[in-house]
């Protein structure tokens, strides 16, 4: 190991751990003052200042590779090759007389598709984090191990803005010349995750793979769902059927053999987590598992799932075979059912809608949800919000790129395709409006799923064009149609028309044929 290290400009580190158990990963947290164990047993640690991802600090290198294929802008922000490598050397620098933990694994499931991955850490805390999110190869599987891409986390370098020309101290730079991430300044772990979700969605295109921020599940005769959605919207809390195995609960690749997990483990949101509500994900709270950004009572050891004094942001890592269905291998067939959710607080999309192939392709390129006021400081009314389908920091490329495959698979699967709303009925959040219940949201994802709502009547929404049930199998009264549910029809009318204008206005900067921008809401 110390040869591979040197020839990534590593020289001379104190120690190295190759590849560790995960009792000696969290022994040596431990004693280093990384964390603390919980009553559970699981490892809780603080990220610091940085208790998310700070997307404002991700680079790309632009070089001949890249310089014509990325889609430079706000979210792809360029760095030059110069600038790389002078950090990359300061690292290595950093880094001498440290000891490194050293893990190599794998992402995706389908060994066809399969990458090598190999993570540095200053951290054996960040080492746990990423063997639990990774596929863990067998031991013998270990001996002639070759990556194919490098990270290197050092969360205790931190970058000169004026001297390096990133954005702050902390930097996350991805060299796909080189094959190497480097990632600095930020102790937040979900830093590398997604470096490395960023990667395959710059590998798999090439390679006519859909990759796709979703999670998936499986039912008994094999047929997959997929659930895309932003943070709020359900898409954890749906794709947990105990009916249901779940394949993934965040990153999959779509190939003609079917859908695959990148993943090994599961890293979810835990505020205000109880034991009634998500009792797989409390109960993957053991020996193993990671926490970040908890509340912690360091006396009795006791976990505080509502205290978000440190961030909202709480996370938890585990394996996936902490949970009791999880499919593994994480391979399941060829998806019968896509499901994109939305939690739209505007009150005014239908519950559910079945979408045509351009109309797949306009929502998933759109990726809507929308906040609620007081979510965040100065918001007062619902706000849009828009991420490029669905995951617009991790995609290298332009939208229609993975538009195109995802219309790709469609045609091959003949898989039908939802936009279904966890949000608000009758009105807007906090103005008339309610939140549709979870049963009945469960309700019509089982229609979805078991294709009794496929064989239902429809009518057409004449602002946005959708396709609008007339009748679901568990749904009383008159929610599927959202504008039958407000009493003041005219309000419905003006706020439908007010976000059909945002969709429009949002999907201006997308360069796509004209057949996918006409399949969006009707210009006013």
């Amino acid at each position: 190991m110390l040869k591979e290290l040197e020839k990534l400009g590593i020289i001379n580190p104190k120690c190295v751990y190759e590849n560790l158990t995960i009792a000696k990963l969290v022994e040596h947290s431990l004693a280093r003052g990384e964390g603390i164990l919980s009553e559970t047993g699981a490892l809780v640690v603080n990220t610091g200042k940085y208790t998310g991802r700070s997307p404002d600090d991700k680079f790309i290198v632009k070089d001949a590779k890249t310089e014509s294929s990325v889609d430079w802008g706000k979210v792809n922000k360029a760095i030059s090759k110069e600038n790389f490598d002078a950090i990359h050397k300061r690292i290595c620098a950093y880094l001498q007389n440290r000891d490194l933990f050293v893990f190599d694994g794998y992402v995706g499931a389908d060994p066809l598709y399969r990458k090598n991955i190999r993570v540095i850490n200053e951290k054996a805390s960040q080492n746990l984090f990423i063997k639990q999110m990774l596929i863990r190869p067998d031991p013998e599987d270990l001996a002639n191990f070759e990556p194919e891409y490098v990270i290197i986390a050092a969360p205790g370098f931190n970058c000169i803005p004026e001297v390096d020309n990133t954005n702050s101290e902390a930097a996350i730079l991805l060299d796909y010349t080189e094959k190497l991430v480097l990632i600095a300044g930020s102790h937040y772990a979900g830093e590398i995750k997604k470096s490395v979700f960023s990667i395959m969605n710059f590998i798999l295109p090439e390679e006519n793979v859909f990759p796709m921020h979703c999670s998936a599940n499986m039912g008994e005769k094999g047929d997959v769902a997929l659930f895309f959605g932003l943070s709020g919207t359900g898409k954890t809390t749906l794709s947990a059927d105990p009916n249901r195995k779940l394949i993934g609960d965040d990153e999959h690749g779509w190939s003609s053999n079917g859908v695959f997990n990148f993943e090994g483990g599961c890293y979810a949101k835990c505020i205000n987590l109880s034991q009634k509500n998500e009792p797989q994900i409390w109960d993957a709270l053991k020996f193993g598992a990671l926490l970040e950004n908890v509340v912690i009572d360091v006396d009795t050891r006791k976990l505080d799932f509502a205290d978000e004094s440190l961030t909202e942001n709480t996370r938890a890592c585990y394996p996936v075979d902490f949970i009791p269905n999880a499919q593994i291998p994480g391979v399941g067939s060829t998806p019968t059912v896509v499901v994109f959710l939305t939690a739209d607080a505007f009150g005014v999309l239908p519950p559910v809608a079945k979408l045509s192939r351009e109309q797949a392709m306009y929502y998933f390129i759109s990726g809507y949800t929308a906040r609620l006021a007081g979510t965040e400081r100065g918001i007062t009314e619902p706000q849009a919000t828009f991420s490029t389908c669905f995951g617009a920091p991790f995609l290298p490329f332009p939208a229609i790129v993975y538009a195109n495959l995802l219309a790709k698979y469609m045609d091959e699967s003949g898989a039908h395709v939802y936009l279904v709303n966890t949000g608000w009925v009758g009105g807007p959040a906090g103005n008339g409006g309610e939140r549709i219940s979870i049963k009945d949201t469960r309700s019509i994802i089982t229609a979805i799923i078991t294709q009794e709502l496929a064989a239902v009547g429809y009518e057409q929404d004449p602002v946005f064009g959708l396709n609008i049930p007339v009748s679901c199998p568990g749904i009383v009264g008159e929610i599927l149609n959202p504008r039958n549910a407000w009493k003041d029809k005219a309000a419905y009318d003006a706020d439908a028309r007010n976000l059909s204008v945002m969709f429009r206005n949002n999907f201006k900067k997308y360069d796509v044929p004209q057949e996918i921008i006409d399949a969006g809401p009707c210009a006013e």
